[in-house]
């Protein structure tokens, strides 16, 4: 006789979980029978729940996921298997897990400051959108059942959801949770409010709903005796509509006249107003209640025609009539209703609208699919990630950074005198260095000095301490404040330190000058500590004149000897170790002088050799210099031409001798995709300091200046540079 299936859980047999994929439902299913869901859901609300994710249309693993978060028991009887065999489901039990960061900093806060931050912060902490669907099922099946809580409970559940689930569920277009989630909420904060204006309704949301019905049957028909084609949609208003109309436009509820609303969408601009034609001899239009928003659009760009009519059974009815486009536009664009409805909200930001705006499409793909269309998944998650960060304070507060901002950005933004006098920071307990790149969600504490002032260092884009402009002007004005000779002095040792470590000590500054518009060395000191003008890019600037002048003095020489070098057909410079080609020799063998190491970028000068090719070195370059002054017939013109996968060269680091010195030596150098070829330690003054001479594979000059600044940086160098 064969065994009887055991009955399905009440959560696994509900409807919304025949999407749920076999394997997973028996597992679901196994873990049932075995582990009491104790500490989880009351049944009521799961079933609550999961009727919403039903009206929602949510897939499988979005309802499997919402039915392990509310029976944690059984999340935990599965996190193995659903990590091995169910990885869909991990991202979207993380999001419901991490959205619970939001709602404690909700409970610690009062009033409603700082809830669009909230908002914002839980968005980007949720990595997968279809947590948001889940959530806000959740919150509506716990508000429905919210009467059998204590009273404190029940109102800071109810803020709650006035201040982040409904106006995430208007923002996001779900309409069908949204109305409820604002009535309910407004049920258990303003009882007696709410009750009152539902007794001055002189009819149920049920028959308003079947009064709406009429109408759009009777429109359609009217716009299709007409040869219209239309979309027409309606819904009656709810409770909390009404009332902050009312309080809006300060009239009682007998002056509105679009308790009862619907919306027509046609094709083309001649077309809403035959559609207005249709509607005025359909019912008797109230002539004080018509607005033509397409002909004077409204400031934020906002298009529509308004009218209210004298409908069926004499009640009022407004009517918007818009283009399919002008439609889009109010829902997503700049004329979006949420943006001005919400009072206090600050989200006019092009990339948090632009995040929204796709959130809303990859939802309604959801509903028409039951799962996310993938490639506009893929899309929204390579193209539209925010360029905005939300860290907290100490207290819980949320403050928008730029992505990629530090430490030191959250201090200037903090507050100024904080920014200038910040020696150090914590995020989530922990020391981390001024450079550290914050991400969503963290909370930062900021470390000050009772006095201080900014380091110049600061505002080396290189050194990556500010990512804010804001911060920067802010360190800037600082400096400006200082009297030019401190100014000229500072800058002259910044860029005399740059200098150095690129070989170019004592170079003439009159190439940087011409280029950057300055009328003397001072201006450029002085310009190098403000941060207007990066000691790099004046490094840069010597070495493309350096470049040029010798490009120019080796094309006015004398041509080379024909004797030496045979024309032969052009033909592709060997493949070297160093994965690098030099152009101008012809079909020669080419190899780097390890006398002087050039990089590319830096400007260069060949030498022919006897059987081993062309030498290539820098100008200045003592070896070279030997050479050339004996038989100067062997020079030879040579440029960089395709960059390969690295270049060797020597640098020399001087620091105090401590624990973990070459530990950061060598993670730093990791971090900056350069390459550790050798290295070679002795220490000096009685152990006291250690000298590091390694043999480094970069990129570029660039790279290796950026290289030595973080090395020089360190706790207790004195000194890194080129050797």
């Amino acid at each position: 006789m064969a065994t009887p299936s055991p009955t399905p859980h009440p959560a696994l047999a509900h409807p919304a979980g025949a999407g749920i994929p076999a394997p997973l439902h028996r597992a679901l299913q196994q873990v049932a029978t075995t582990v009491a869901p104790d500490g989880g859901d009351p049944p009521e609300i799961v079933d609550s729940m999961l009727d919403a994710l039903a009206l929602l249309g949510a897939d499988g693993d979005s309802v499997a996921a919402a039915i392990l978060h509310a029976y944690p028991a059984w999340e935990q009887a599965l996190r193995g298997r659903i990590e091995r065999d169910f990885p869909g489901i991990s991202p979207l039990l993380e999001g419901q897990r991490a959205a619970g960061q939001v709602w404690e900093l909700h409970a610690q806060r009062h009033g409603q400051a700082g809830n669009e931050g909230l908002r914002r912060l839980l968005l980007a902490i949720v990595r997968d959108l279809r947590v948001v669907p889940i959530l806000l099922a959740r919150q509506l099946a716990r508000m429905r059942h919210a009467e059998r809580l204590p009273e404190h409970e029940r109102r800071e559940l109810a803020m709650l959801t006035r201040d982040i689930h409904a106006p995430l569920a208007n923002r996001l277009g779900i309409w069908q949770l949204k109305w409820e989630l604002e009535d309910l909420a407004f049920r258990y904060l303003e009882p007696a409010t709410y009750q009152q204006i539902a007794r001055l309704l002189d009819e149920k949301r049920a028959d308003r709903e079947r009064y709406i019905e009429q109408v759009k049957r009777t429109l359609r028909e009217a716009m299709a005796a007409q040869g219209l084609e239309a979309d027409i949609a309606g819904r009656p208003k709810h409770i909390y509509s009404i009332w902050k109309k009312m309080q809006r436009k300060n009239v009682p509820i007998g002056e509105l006249y679009d308790l009862r609303a619907v919306r027509v969408l046609v094709d083309g601009l001649a077309d809403c107003y035959a559609a207005l034609g249709v509607v005025h001899a359909t019912w008797t239009p109230i002539p004080s209640e018509f607005d033509d928003y397409i002909a004077r659009p409204k400031r934020n760009d906002y298009r529509s025609l308004h009218t209210a009519v004298i409908g069926p059974e004499g009640k009022t009815l407004e009517v918007q009539i818009r283009t399919h486009e002008m439609h889009r536009q109010a829902e997503l664009g700049v004329a979006a209703h949420w943006k001005y409805k919400e009072v206090g909200s600050h989200s006019a930001d092009a990339a948090f609208d632009r995040k929204i705006a796709w959130m809303r499409r990859l939802l309604e793909s959801g509903g028409e699919t039951g799962r996310e269309d993938a490639s506009l998944a893929g899309e929204f998650d390579t193209e539209l990630v925010e360029d905005r960060i939300y860290v907290l304070t100490p207290k819980g507060e949320v403050i928008d950074l730029p992505t990629g901002a530090t430490p030191l950005d959250f201090a200037y933004h903090v507050h100024t005198e904080v920014g200038h006098r910040c020696r150090g920071a914590k995020v989530d307990g922990r020391i981390v260095p001024l450079d550290h790149k914050l991400r969503s969600g963290d909370r930062v504490e900021i470390l000050t000095a009772k006095t201080g002032e900014p380091r110049r260092d600061w505002l080396v884009a290189a050194n990556g301490f500010l990512a804010s402009g804001r911060s920067r002007d802010k360190v800037r004005a600082w400096f400006h404040k200082l009297d030019r000779a401190r100014n000229e002095t500072a800058g002259k040792d910044l860029l005399d330190k740059e200098l150095r470590r690129l070989g170019l000590l004592g170079a003439d500054l009159a190439p940087a000058r011409e280029k950057f518009n300055l009328a003397s060395d001072g201006e450029v000191y002085v310009q190098v500590a403000l941060g207007d003008i990066g000691p790099h890019q004046v490094g840069r600037a010597l070495l493309e004149h350096e470049r040029a002048r010798e490009a120019a003095a080796q094309a006015a020489a004398a041509p080379a000897p024909t004797t030496l070098i045979t024309p032969a057909p052009p033909r592709r410079a060997p493949r070297r170790t160093t994965d690098f080609t030099v152009e101008g020799v012809g079909n020669l063998l080419v190899q780097l002088a390890r006398c002087c190491q050039p990089l590319p970028g830096e400007p260069i000068v060949g030498y022919l050799t006897r059987g081993r090719g062309v030498s290539v070195h820098r100008p200045g370059c003592a070896a070279f210099e030997r050479l050339a002054a004996a038989q100067p017939q062997r020079v030879l013109p040579v440029e960089w031409g395709r960059a390969g996968s690295g270049y060797e060269v020597d640098v020399e680091v001087l620091a105090l001798d401590r624990k973990w010195l070459l530990k950061e030596v060598t993670n730093l150098i990791a971090q900056g995709n350069a390459h550790v070829v050798s290295i070679r330690s002795d220490s000096e003054r009685n152990g006291a300091r250690v000298r590091l001479r390694l043999r480094l594979r970069v990129g570029d000059y660039g790279q290796l200046s950026t290289l030595l600044g973080k090395l020089s940086a360190l706790p207790g160098v004195e000194h890194a540079q080129r050797r």
